[in-house]
């Protein structure tokens, strides 16, 4: 299935300087992404583009044949922004279930947490 990696994405250029994804639904149907974009006038804004499918390859939106990001009004953003969040959220405390539900990955855990604990313990003050 084509997918576009969001990280990638760096249209419209004349505005961007730099992207980082807040969340990727990854390659799968629907996939879409939502960026903090960082303008070349040193402002920010927030950005939203549908990551590609067998019907739209470059996904959406796409200028020229680039994929490029949507730009969020700030009050569209804000909304935006909170449900990422409570998306990410919910995607760790999953990983943390799953986690507690494999015995060998807690055990790894456990593990890892003495040794920090050991370590701190054991730290010149």
């Amino acid at each position: 299935m084509p997918y576009i990696d969001p990280r990638t994405v760096v249209s419209p250029r004349n505005l961007i300087r730099a992207v980082h994804v807040l969340h990727d639904s990854g390659p799968e149907p629907n996939s879409w992404s939502v960026a903090l974009l960082n303008y070349l006038d040193g402002n920010q804004g927030v950005g939203f583009r549908w990551n590609g499918d067998e019907d739209s390859p470059i996904g959406n939106p796409q200028s020229h044949g680039k994929p490029t990001w949507s730009i969020l009004p700030e009050k569209l953003a804000e909304a935006v922004l909170e449900t990422v969040e409570q998306l990410n959220n919910g995607g760790l405390l999953d990983g943390y279930r799953a986690m507690a539900a494999d015995p060998e990955r807690e055990a790894e855990a456990q593990e890892w947490c003495e040794g920090l604990i050991h370590d701190a313990a054991h730290q010149e003050r």
